[in-house]
């Protein structure tokens, strides 16, 4: 019967469904249009990605007992009543950690989804394939997938209630669970066209319909941990069944009005009446950005004003300089306005991921270059620093100083670790240091946004004519990039006129962030060149940070960048106690720190940078991954001029790989400018 049943759910969307569309004004460049150049920037981050986290993730779930606990739920659908049920070998808790664990194997999943779209890989597809059989094989009949109640019904785990969704605003995760594999869902459709995980993915969505609401008989509850929201609003625009929609503004609607209120969870009053960004940084995170994706698809002006106001909140008073967010270890949160420690800072990897959503959302409703601006930071600073660049070592916490020691568990030392009992931010790096190729640009009617400058090759809709792009640049190393047209059609006309709106970085206009937060204290200026085929383009008024170039464009055509990149200081906000008396150093979208390893007989926490420090750029500084797999690995590397000679300065995300040891961003520079 189960299996009749699971028949009639599966029934799928067809690979030629039309797609919803995203509400939103502008449009997110799909990742499944841009492929990233290897051996460059971004593509080495990928390829350690694809040769080393995720098939580590994947080995994590055989030996962390992932996949076996789908095989466990399985058996038990088979086998209902069967007697392991009342033994020892079956009590949940013995042997899930988590009630999320579930979720590993999705994101490994979507991450390995993206990859699969630059690097087709038969072996993989069909590993995932197998895998997906092990999931789907764990659904009950009406669609529902929570192994963690599922192995063991009359004795589900700890964290999960005795009946479906009594703990759902606590611990159980159900449909953070949902979420994650919605998620996971949509992005193997898009990379592979198969729709075997969609149709999983839909069966346990349309449980939740069923099954979560204001309506009688309904379990009127909201996400205890955020993600379902925007997960659901995707799979609307994936399949343009608005029930998935309604139901993502159910769970949003809802939040404050039900049982939970609690700051923590951003649950003490409802989304609309929230002005600043409180509590658990990644639930908050994802709730933001699902807001934002509920708003543009159904244009409400309240979820838009309550994001703007928030976004405010967080860039104005509760950001890091390396982008991050969350400066505390007590549950994993915001802290209160200007609180930014440095060596306690949590700045959780996953809650930098959740920005990076928050902020691309922003701009797709917006088309304001300040947004891509705050990702363009937390992605080279606050993501990138939670793996090693080998991609087998992971931070969860990522503070802004270190004394070596310090860390989210008392037990240990600040070094990154091969895994996490608790392993949200692996395998969310799993999915999405993939996923990047998808910020790089997008469209509005006519006119291509360049936001984020990487090398690679991309073939984008742009009102109707495909335009084949090449990227070519160092960036982040140099401020150099070349564009060239490779290829232009208009199946309809003649017509080969769009504008391509190039962004000009805030830290090129003397803006470190949208905000009074921080800024560049030295009188250093930057300055950018654009050409078109070798005629320069006059710098005309920015239009919400961009820089437009209008004009009919031919194969061949070539746009060369050049932005100025010289080393910058910063101070903070004089409201930033932790800041006082310090300066940081920047160069390009780089935050750069004082290492212990580039520094002996200096101590970081101590040194004094000259008064009007002189820098030296460094290109192909070689560090010898130590942490990782023994490899020297190059940056550009600063050398400042300190009280005690000079100092070594490597970018932050680089740090910590030669061991634990003393680090600082923000650095003692006496009679200081402050803001």
């Amino acid at each position: 019967m189960r299996r009749i049943t699971a028949f009639f759910c599966f029934l799928a969307l067809s690979l030629g469904a039309v797609l919803a569309q995203s509400g939103y004004p502008y449009t997110q460049v799909p990742f499944t249009s841009v492929k990233i150049t290897p051996n460059t920037f971004w593509g080495d981050r990928i390829r350690a990605a694809r040769e080393v986290t995720i098939p580590l993730a994947f080995s994590k779930c055989e030996s962390e007992h992932r996949y076996k606990n789908f095989e466990m739920a399985a058996y038990t659908l088979q086998h209902p009543g069967h007697p392991g049920l009342q033994t020892p070998d079956w009590d949940v808790s013995k042997f899930m950690g988590f009630s999320f664990d579930d979720t590993d194997v999705y994101k490994t999943i979507e991450g390995a989804s993206y990859v699969l779209q630059t690097f087709p890989d038969e072996k993989m597809k069909a590993y995932i394939d197998s895998v997906l059989d092990v999931v789907g094989a764990a659904q009950e009949p009406d669609g529902y997938l929570y192994t963690a109640r599922t192995i063991n019904p009359e004795h589900p785990h700890q964290w999960s209630g005795k009946n479906r969704w009594e703990a759902e605003e606590i611990l159980s995760h159900e449909l953070y669970n949902l979420g994650h594999m919605v998620d996971a869902a949509c992005a193997h459709y898009q990379a592979t066209g198969s729709d075997k995980f969609l149709n999983i993915a839909k069966c346990y969505a349309d449980c939740v319909v069923k099954e979560v609401g204001a309506n009688a008989g309904q379990a009127c509850v909201v996400p205890g941990h955020q993600i379902a929201e925007m997960a659901l609003a995707r799979l609307y625009v994936i399949t343009g069944e608005k029930k998935y929609l309604e139901e993502a503004k159910f769970l949003l609607d809802y939040r404050g009005k039900t049982g939970r209120k609690d700051v923590y969870s951003q649950s003490d009053k409802p989304v609309v009446n929230q002005t600043e960004a409180w509590g658990h940084a990644v639930r908050a995170g994802y709730m933001y950005a699902g807001m934002a994706d509920v708003a543009a698809l159904l244009g409400d002006t309240a979820y838009i004003k309550a994001i703007d106001t928030i976004f405010e909140n967080i860039v104005g008073k509760k950001y890091y300089l390396t982008g991050g967010v969350g400066a505390r270890h007590e549950g994993e949160s915001f802290g209160a306005d200007y609180e930014l420690p440095n060596l306690t800072a949590y700045n959780e990897t996953c809650a930098a991921i959740s920005m990076v959503y928050l902020f691309e959302r922003m701009f797709l409703l917006h088309g304001d270059a300040k947004y891509i601006d705050c990702l363009e930071r937390t992605l080279y600073n606050g993501v990138i620093s939670g793996m090693s660049v080998d991609g087998g070592k992971f931070f969860y916490p990522n503070p802004l100083s270190s004394d070596g020691h310090y860390c989210f568990n008392a037990d240990s030392t600040m070094t990154r670790q091969p895994w996490f009992g608790c392993a949200c931010c692996p395998s969310n790096l799993s999915r999405f240091i993939p996923s990047m190729p998808g910020y790089v640009y997008g469209v509005r009617e006519n006119n291509l946004y360049v936001n984020l400058f990487a090398a690679n090759t991309a073939t984008i809709n742009v009102a109707g004519k495909e335009v084949t792009l090449e990227e070519t640049t160092q960036y982040p190393w140099d401020g150099d990039i070349s564009i060239k047209i490779n290829k232009i059609v208009n199946r309809k006309s003649s017509n080969r006129q769009f504008t391509m709106m190039i962004r000009i970085p805030g830290w090129v206009q003397d803006k470190v962030v949208p905000s009074d937060l921080y800024a560049f204290s030295d009188d250093v200026k930057s300055d950018y060149k654009i050409s078109v085929n070798g005629t320069p383009v006059a710098h005309y008024q920015l239009n919400n940070g961009y820089l437009a170039i209008d004009r009919n464009w031919e194969k061949g055509d070539v746009v060369r960048i050049h932005f100025d990149m010289p080393v910058r200081t910063v101070v903070a906000n004089s409201h930033v106690a932790d800041d006082c008396g310090r300066v940081a150093v920047e160069r390009g979208p780089l935050v750069y720190c004082a290492e212990w390893a580039d520094n002996e007989g200096i101590n970081p926490h101590e040194l004094q940078l000259a008064q009007q420090p002189q820098f030296k750029v460094e290109a192909g500084y070689g560090i010898k991954n130590t942490e990782g797999d023994g490899k020297t690995f190059n940056v550009t590397a600063i050398t400042a001029q300190a009280q005690e000679g000079s100092v070594k300065l490597i970018p932050y995300y680089a740090w910590n790989h030669r061991g634990a040891g003393k680090m600082d961003v923000w650095l003692i520079l006496n009679k200081l400018k402050r803001i």
